[in-house]
């Protein structure tokens, strides 16, 4: 939200304090001159032990803009639903052309010496403080990555990616892994078939010899023994 009169438009105009007991917190807003004159400005809070405000008077030049930083003091306790009733008046006149912050007097902003002087109220808002996400310190096997937190609450992007890489390439090769595997099963499994096939077959062939009490042929059984041989160095092999 933004508030803007003739000589400054000043964003936000609702202070907003991310609310932590026993801990300094500061905002900011941001004056824009609109005018074509240089703005002198000065900051003023119904509660000036609790706030310290840098600059709380200064000099906006034409067209240009400046910040103006807000910090609330630590406090030891909470105010009732969380409500503050504190506020600030911002003030702001036409200064000299050229004129510095060292140039600025209390009398500039005195409206019985027919000065026009433009004022803005401001409100002060307690929010929730953001919390970063929990990371866990290790991850678990099967787990997605996550990215960094930082000690501000800032996401570091490049270790994520890095994370990610990796996750995603672990993933790949336990994937090739287990096909692999599941490959070579598959082929010892039918090795092991064939071979029991042939060993029944070969059995087949002896008991008839001995029942035609005749031979069998020489090339056969060479080419029986060489299958066999085969199929024994192929499961070595697996």
């Amino acid at each position: 939200m933004s508030n803007g009169g003739e000589l400054l438009q000043i964003d936000p105009v609702e202070l907003q304090f991310p609310f932590e007991l026993k801990k300094q917190i500061s905002c900011s807003m941001q004056l824009t001159n609109k005018s074509d004159n240089y703005v002198a400005f000065k900051v003023k809070t119904t509660n000036p032990k609790k706030y310290c405000v840098r600059p709380n008077t200064g000099i906006v030049m034409p067209h240009s803009s400046s910040d103006v930083k807000v910090t609330m003091q630590a406090q030891k306790e909470a105010p009732p639903d969380m409500q503050c009733k504190d506020k600030f008046l911002l003030q702001s006149v036409v200064a000299s052309p050229g004129a510095a912050a060292k140039d600025i007097t209390p009398e500039m902003f005195n409206k019985e010496l027919g000065n026009y002087v433009e004022d803005c109220k401001l409100k002060v808002v307690y929010v929730p403080p953001q919390l970063p996400s929990p990371v866990r310190e290790g991850s678990e096997e099967g787990s997605s990555p996550r990215a960094s937190v930082s000690e501000n609450g800032a996401v570091n992007t490049s270790e994520f990616n890095n994370i990610s890489r990796a996750y995603n390439e672990q993933q790949d090769n336990s994937s090739e892994t287990k096909a692999l595997i599941s490959k070579l099963t598959e082929e010892k499994i039918s090795v092991v078939q064939q071979n029991n096939k042939l060993q029944q077959e070969l059995e087949l062939l002896r008991r008839e010899r001995n029942r035609s009490r005749g031979g069998i042929p020489t090339v056969y059984v060479l080419v029986i023994a060489l299958v066999g041989i085969l199929l024994g160095y192929l499961l070595k092999r697996i």
